[in-house]
């Protein structure tokens, strides 16, 4: 009952969408994230819980406002764009999107080695995995967490698979990442929520120490292959950037465990130079130092 409530709403926004001019669906995302701040509160004191120990006294009462004002905004515009490109062209959904950097991309295909992004929950994330799929013209393998709901999930998995995008489930990351790559396959992976310690390493994250995924690392030193982090942004959602950043260069020595440390560690240390540069764009809701920092959130739950 509750899946066919879930995608009931889903197919009444998609008529929406196609009814509102692309400015008078940004004033509606606009409205929507004021409105989940002002009601959010629990969310809305972990953001603050994550600023306080990302910027400790740094960032003043407003600006710590429009950051987390903004991290709702950019979590409605990934949501609604999953929804408006359920039946479009793939032309149009590159159209508005500037790549720099692309032929880093291309140079890595070229040299025949494999294509492993990593990026994070920062700008419109559903979007660059498919940008990247058409543009490059490619079938990107995305890690992810399966949804709730079986019925949004299969029509979230149609949607990305019209973009040669395809997805392999948290529990079976490596093996699916692995078939993939052997398929010539790029995988994209996203690096920035928190892992249990069983899961995942300690590394350096705004000056505290946090858990990192050690996938992308693995996967780097094992088919000798560089890291490519790619980002989107954008400042009015009308038009979006994507950087392609230069490679994280593989490490493969004698020390299996440093290797993989300072491949994830050099992942960290972008993700973290992104958000320092718009920290709207980010997802601040998550508990990202709740493993060494869960004293922080305990007020919140």
């Amino acid at each position: 009952m509750v899946d066919h409530l879930y995608l009931g709403a889903y197919r009444l926004l998609g008529v929406l969408f196609r009814l509102l001019p692309r400015r008078g669906l940004i004033w509606f995302m606009r409205g929507l994230a004021r409105f989940a701040y002002l009601l959010d509160t629990k969310h809305r004191r972990i953001i603050d819980a994550n600023l306080t120990l990302a910027f400790d006294d740094d960032i003043g009462k407003e600006e710590r406002k429009a950051i987390a004002l903004g991290s709702y905004i950019n979590l409605f515009d990934t949501f609604f764009g999953i929804i408006a490109r359920e039946n479009m062209e793939k032309a149009k959904v590159i159209e508005n999107i500037v790549f720099e950097g692309e032929e880093i991309v291309r140079r890595v295909r070229e040299s025949g080695k494999k294509l492993i992004f990593v990026t994070g929950h920062y700008g419109n994330w559903e979007l660059i995995s498919q940008a990247l799929a058409i543009k490059f013209d490619l079938t990107l393998v995305g890690v992810g967490r399966e949804l709730d709901s079986k019925l949004m999930d299969e029509r979230l998995k149609r949607n990305r698979e019209r973009f040669n995008v395809e997805m392999v489930y948290k529990r079976g990351a490596m093996k699916g990442c692995i078939q993939a790559l052997n398929a010539d396959k790029a995988v994209g992976i996203l690096v920035d929520q928190s892992l249990p310690l069983s899961q995942g390493i300690e590394i350096d994250f705004f000056s505290h120490k946090a858990t990192h995924t050690t996938l992308a690392s693995i996967l780097a030193r094992r088919y000798e292959s560089d890291i490519i982090p790619v980002f989107i942004h954008t400042e009015d959602y009308l038009t979006y950037k994507a950087t392609i950043h230069e490679p994280i260069p593989y490490q493969k020595s004698d020390e299996q465990e440093a290797d993989i440390l300072a491949m994830t560690q050099a992942q960290a240390d972008i993700m973290e130079r992104v958000i320092r540069q718009d920290p709207r764009q980010w997802f601040w809701q998550h508990k990202r130092w709740k493993v060494f920092y869960s004293g922080i959130y305990r007020q919140y739950r």
